[in-house]
C-alpha cells in the first residue's frame, strides 16, 4: 500500500456516506473534503433548497467533528459568535463563556445578511485559527474549518463580503440542482427512511482526520507545475477584465487543493489536471472585475475558464 492510499481510501468512504444525504453530488463533496483535507475554507453561493446546509452537517457527523451553526442576521453581534467574558453571581467574577465559533466545522449560515462589522469577526479566526477576547488570545479546536453560504437571488438587507474575507475562502462552489432522476431518489429516499432526519455512519475522528492532512504534505508537485500555477494567477491579473486580480494566497490555494486532489486519487505526484480541476472554484472569487462587467452573469468564472484554457500547460522533458 502505498503511503498517500489512506487518503484516497478515507475520501471514497467520506463521499459514498455523505453521499446518501445529498444525492447526486460526489464531485462537490469530494471538493469540500479537498478543502478540508487543505485545512482551507468553503464558501457555498447558491439557491435556497439545495442542500447547502445538509452538507454541512452530515460531513460534520461522517467526520466525527464538533458541529456549530450560526444564523446570520442583521442584528447578529460579534460577540455572538465570538462569545465574551460576562458576569457570574455564584463566582462573584467574569468568566469567558465560548461562542460557536470554538467548534471543528463551523457553518456560517447567510453570511451575507450580517452588518460588515459582524462579517469582520470571523476574519482573524479563518485565518490564524484563533480568537482575541478583551486582552486574551484563545486557540480554536484543531481542525477549524468554515463552511460559510449565501444566496445570490437575494440582494436586499445584505452586506456583499469584503475582498479580503472573500480571499480567505479556499474555494467558492455551487451545489446546483440534482437532475431529474436524482430528485426522483430523493423523493424515493424520504418515503424509505419515513422521516426527514438521516442517519449516517461516523467513519473518522478528528485526530485521524489531522493525521490525513499531514499526508496532504507529503504528496510531490514538479516545478514546473509551481510556475504554471503562478502564471495562471499572474493571467488573471492581466486580463482587461479584471481591475484587481488574485493574490499570491490563491496561488497557495491552487497548490494545497491541487495536492489534496491528487492524494485523494491515490497520487503522491500533481498532474496539470489536479490545478485545472480547481482553477475556476480557487480563483474566480478572488478577483475584482472592471465595472462594465459587474452585472454580467458569471463574468469572473469566464475570466478563469478562458485563463485556463490560454496559459500553456507544462509538458513532460525528453
Amino acid at each position: 500500500m502505498s503511503s498517500i492510499q489512506p487518503v484516497a481510501e478515507f475520501g471514497a468512504s467520506i463521499t459514498a456516506e455523505v453521499s446518501k444525504a445529498i444525492v447526486g453530488k460526489a464531485v462537490v463533496i469530494e471538493k469540500v473534503l479537498a478543502a478540508f483535507l487543505a485545512d482551507g475554507h468553503v464558501l457555498l453561493e447558491d439557491l435556497p433548497g439545495l442542500g447547502k446546509t445538509l452538507l454541512a452537517n452530515s460531513l460534520a457527523t461522517v467526520l466525527g467533528a464538533s458541529f456549530k451553526r450560526i444564523q446570520f442576521t442583521p442584528d447578529l453581534l460579534p460577540g455572538d459568535i465570538t462569545g465574551g467574558y460576562v458576569f457570574d453571581r455564584n463566582e462573584n467574577a467574569f468568566v469567558l463563556r465560548k461562542g460557536p465559533v470554538f467548534a471543528n466545522i463551523v457553518l456560517a449560515d447567510e453570511i451575507n445578511r450580517a452588518a460588515p462589522k459582524t462579517q469582520s469577526s470571523l476574519l482573524e479566526a479563518m485565518q490564524e485559527k484563533q480568537v482575541t477576547l478583551e486582552t486574551e488570545t484563545y486557540a480554536l479546536p484543531k481542525p477549524f474549518l468554515v463552511i460559510a453560504t449565501q444566496n445570490p437571488v437575494e440582494y436586499e438587507g445584505t452586506f456583499p463580503l469584503p475582498e479580503a474575507q472573500l480571499d480567505r475562502f479556499l474555494l467558492k462552489l455551487s451545489v446546483g440542482y440534482p437532475s431529474l432522476a436524482q430528485e426522483v431518489a430523493i423523493l424515493h429516499s424520504r418515503i424509505t427512511r419515513q422521516k426527514d432526519a438521516f442517519s449516517l455512519t461516523q467513519l473518522s475522528s478528528v485526530a485521524d482526520f489531522t493525521a490525513l492532512q499531514a499526508l496532504i504534505e507529503t504528496v510531490h508537485i514538479d516545478p514546473d507545475l509551481e510556475r504554471y500555477i503562478v502564471d495562471l494567477v499572474a493571467a488573471t491579473r492581466a486580463d482587461r477584465r479584471v481591475l484587481v486580480g488574485a493574490s499570491p494566497r490563491g496561488s497557495l490555494a491552487l497548490l494545497k487543493l491541487s495536492r489534496a486532489y491528487a492524494a485523494l486519487n491515490n497520487r503522491d505526484y500533481v498532474v496539470p489536471d489536479d490545478i485545472k480541476h480547481f482553477a475556476v472554484e480557487a480563483l474566480s472569487h478572488r478577483l475584482v472585475l472592471e465595472p462594465d462587467f459587474w452585472m454580467r452573469k458569471n463574468a469572473a468564472e469566464t475570466v478563469v475558464a478562458e485563463v485556463v484554457k490560454t496559459v500553456p500547460v507544462p509538458v513532460l522533458k525528453q
